[in-house]
């Protein structure tokens, strides 16, 4: 049997949802299509912990409506197949989080930025495998099993948001949902060849995804290219009276701002921290050609200098368990997760240590220990001034170039299994991402070449804050 899928070839959301609108194509088709390749594909990597085989009654509703003769216009997503990571709420569907301990939970509503790709006719057909509730960079860490990459099923497809990222590169869907606490869609787009963006915090609404780290989870999601995904953005942007840290700031039609840059006004900052050792020769080589290529075309470059980013990883890594800490406390067997016992205390321990998986035991102990009395202060507080340094540095650079353009990661895909033993580097994994959610910037994956073995490289473009519209401008022109 052969060790990779074929990867084919998808017209674009843009295109199909005009052609939809012509009646050049039946939803049901175009849905019964995407759900019978989810169904092919999963057997074989793993990239669904649920499928939703009841959206073709969805499929059919919205064709007859377009057969009836209804004004559709207005829907920009109309009949368009997408799926979630495991951790977005959806009414009435089951919502694991990836991990065993909530394998039974219905969610009783729906995430605000899912939701608004249903109110624009969009159809959902599957919630993505995935590290539970995000802990992990690999996608190995989930209660139902490791997410095997498309082009190499030895291969890690990246996480947390893996089966988002490897679904969408097998066929599946036109974007995929994901969540980004510290590069969980810019670091599986890197290692499959798609597209993601991490838009600025407060941009798009958390409410009814799964918490991991509150002051870093971005709600995120992966495309195959950048005017599909612009589109998105301008879809899920915007204020939500029920998440409190979204930003009363003005969503810009994104489309439009594609078209309003020119190579040559643009100044891309060149961090030198983010290109010194560890950095595999492939990923740096293709780095180095990308900024030749744009060089050529009138592109200035300049380097910049954020120094504290040496201490961005472990500063991450301080600040994250201890958010992780807290948030898991809901989850003690009684409100969320499995009862094992009627003794309330016995229940929590017996039920946590049964069924959370050991990355997420590993992130509450590290959280709680850095929480502990005699170690907050020597931790948590001393990370959370570093965090504000860094943020400065950020904006101090930003204010001389328009972006800075970097590496995602290190390497490529890794073998699965790879990594696994040693937590320290699984972490190293996201040296290059933490930053974008430590200081809150818009950060943009997109492809940059291929490795030796025809493995995708990506590169990362950050931005200033609610500058998302310009970042995809210039992902766009890169």
């Amino acid at each position: 049997m052969e060790n990779s899928l074929p990867i084919p070839e998808v017209d674009s959301l843009i295109s199909t949802v005009e052609k939809i609108k012509a009646k050049q194509i039946k939803v049901v088709d175009l849905v019964a299509e995407h759900l019978k390749r989810a169904h092919e594909i999963n057997p074989r990597i793993n990239t669904f912990i649920t499928i939703l085989d009841q959206a073709i009654e969805k499929a059919k509703e919205i064709d007859a409506k377009i057969e009836a003769g209804e004004d559709l216009s207005k829907f920009r997503l109309l009949g368009i197949p997408f799926t979630a990571k495991d951790l977005y709420l959806v009414k009435d569907v089951r919502t694991t989080f990836a991990s065993q301990l909530m394998k039974d939970f219905v969610a009783p509503y729906t995430s605000t930025v899912l939701q608004k790709c249903l109110d624009e006719g969009a159809i959902l057909i599957g919630k993505t495998n995935c590290d539970p509730w995000g802990f992990g960079g690999s996608g190995e860490n989930s209660g139902y099993g490791p997410t095997k990459h498309p082009l190499d099923f030895t291969k890690t497809p990246g996480g947390s948001s893996s089966g988002s990222a490897a679904s969408l590169l097998a066929g599946v869907g036109f974007f995929s949902l994901g969540t980004d606490t510290g590069g969980s869609v810019r670091l599986p787009a890197s290692f499959c060849g798609i597209y993601s963006i991490k838009p600025t915090y407060g941009r798009n609404s958390r409410y009814g995804i799964g918490a991991m780290g509150s002051s870093f989870d971005t709600p995120g999601f992966f495309t195959r290219n950048i005017k599909d995904m612009a589109l998105l953005e301008q879809v899920m942007a915007g204020k939500d009276i029920k998440d409190a840290t979204t930003q009363e700031v003005a969503v810009e039609n994104y489309l439009s701002q594609l078209d309003n840059l020119n190579l040559k006004d643009i100044t891309i900052g060149l961090p030198k921290e983010f290109y010194g050792e560890g950095l595999s020769l492939d990923v740096k080589q293709a780095i180095d050609n990308k900024i030749e290529e744009l060089k050529a075309k009138g592109a200035k470059f300049k380097e910049v200098s954020i120094p504290s980013t040496k201490y961005g990883l472990g500063v991450y890594y301080i600040l994250v368990p201890a958010e992780i800490s807290s948030n898991r406390a809901r989850y003690d067997g009684v409100r969320y997760g499995q009862k094992v016992s009627d003794n309330y205390e016995e229940n929590m321990v017996e039920s946590r240590s049964k069924y959370l998986e050991d990355e997420v035991k590993r992130r509450i102990m590290i959280g709680t220990y850095s929480l502990s009395a005699g170690y907050a202060d020597q931790f948590y507080k001393q990370a959370s001034k570093v965090r504000t340094k860094l943020k400065r540095e950020f904006e101090a650079a930003l204010k001389e170039v328009d972006c800075l353009l970097t590496p995602v990661s290190p390497t490529t895909a890794f073998k699965l299994g790879e990594k696994a033993n040693d937590p320290v580097q699984m972490y190293l994994v996201d040296i290059y991402t933490v930053t974008a959610n430590l200081v809150g910037v818009p950060a943009i994956a997109i492809p940059a070449g291929k490795d030796k073995d025809g493995m995708p490289i990506g590169l990362q473009i950050m931005g200033r804050p609610f500058e998302d519209g310009k970042l995809m401008g210039v992902a766009r022109l890169i």
